[in-house]
């Protein structure tokens, strides 16, 4: 399992955030925002007027952080997609729904939930979350409260929240491909498939003792960024293959990482070094990352044209209006959506 540098990159200034976008990495440095292609070309370059702390990309624009508020890009040209909205003391995180829309952690204890053009929905009082960890589906999301506590919530205008369990973690990653990488108190790592009342799967690693940073799950497993800069795989490994994953000892490649396609990870350094990993023994992963780079972009190309009946559609779902969201749906081709909304008219009706 050898992966490469492909390239470096130096920043003009302290890095606050990266985010994967489009197969790319966007690079948040003092009040610029850059967008580098996977070939490590600056697609554009644009000046903000706060630091941005926080950013993820969906369906062609990027989320961004900046201090109160809440603001959406275009991932084409960097133009402003709104005016932006804020909150009382601003957001922590921000997390984007399946199937378009986004989820932000007030630092007033509550989930700020938006449409995928930025319009405010509504807010869920949710308590303090010291991160959002992802979807179990559009209904039901993940956080972590400060005392490290996992909550799930389900988020359908009769909104609703209650603890995964009782054991609090110290440190947890995003969810990724319905899994989680866990540090329970004692410093063991653990791997998780957790359902909205608990766990499908919960197994502890065998692993060096480590503290972890971040993590991403590429298509060769799980790497962990620990706090020495140290990049480490938690697949299993041959003695040969850890001297060679070994190498990184050796660097520090700080404390951001972010998965660009299931071949093709990114570092930096808060001092402003980016470097972008490859791996080419993940050939058919590589080719996957692609198509669904190009899916992702047709889709973006294409929302505009069904964005009006899929935020209708949304809204709808969002308060409750069952049949006309179902209605929607179906117009729109997405059944699944359809059927998970039957389902829950004969549990609940509407």
């Amino acid at each position: 399992m050898t992966w490469n540098i492909a390239w470096s990159w130096q920043a003009d200034a302290r890095i606050a955030t990266i985010a994967a976008v489009e197969g790319g990495i966007l690079v948040s440095s003092g009040l610029q925002l850059q967008l580098l292609e996977a070939n490590g070309k600056v697609r554009w370059d644009v000046e903000v007027p706060f630091k941005v702390h926080a950013a993820k990309a969906s369906h062609g624009t990027i989320g961004l952080l900046a201090a109160h508020g809440f603001y959406l890009m275009n991932t084409a040209d960097g133009s402003m997609v709104n005016e932006g909205r804020s909150a009382p003391g601003g957001f922590s995180d921000l997390c984007s729904r399946p199937g378009g829309g986004w989820a932000l952690a007030g630092r007033r204890g509550e989930i700020h939930l938006f449409s995928q053009h930025g319009r405010g929905i509504r807010r869920v009082d949710s308590g303090p979350v010291r991160r959002l960890i992802g979807w179990l589906d559009r209904e039901h999301l993940l956080w972590q409260d400060p005392s490290g506590l996992l909550w799930c919530g389900r988020l359908t205008g009769d909104d609703r929240k209650r603890k995964l369990e009782d054991r609090s973690w110290s440190w947890c990653s995003n969810l990724e491909e319905g899994r989680l990488l866990l540090q329970s108190s004692d410093g063991a790592l653990w791997e998780g498939v957790p359902h909205p009342f608990g766990w499908d799967m919960l197994n502890r690693l065998e692993s060096d003792s480590m503290e972890p940073m971040n993590a991403v799950r590429s298509g060769d497993g799980w790497w962990v960024l620990g706090i020495e800069g140290h990049l480490v795989s938690m697949t299993e490994r041959t003695p040969e293959e850890s001297e060679q994953t070994a190498l990184t000892q050796s660097m520090n490649l700080g404390d951001l990482i972010v998965l660009c396609t299931p071949d093709a990870m990114a570092t930096a350094t808060r001092e402003g070094l980016v470097r972008r990993w490859t791996a080419p023994h993940l050939a058919d992963a590589e080719r996957e990352g692609r198509y669904k780079a190009a899916a992702e972009a047709a889709m973006a190309r294409n929302w505009e044209e069904r964005r009006q009946m899929f935020l209708r559609a949304q809204e709808a779902e969002d308060l409750g209006k069952l049949s006309l969201a179902i209605e929607l749906y179906e117009a729109l081709g997405r059944t699944e959506d359809a059927r998970r909304l039957l389902v829950r008219q004969k549990e609940g009706g509407e």
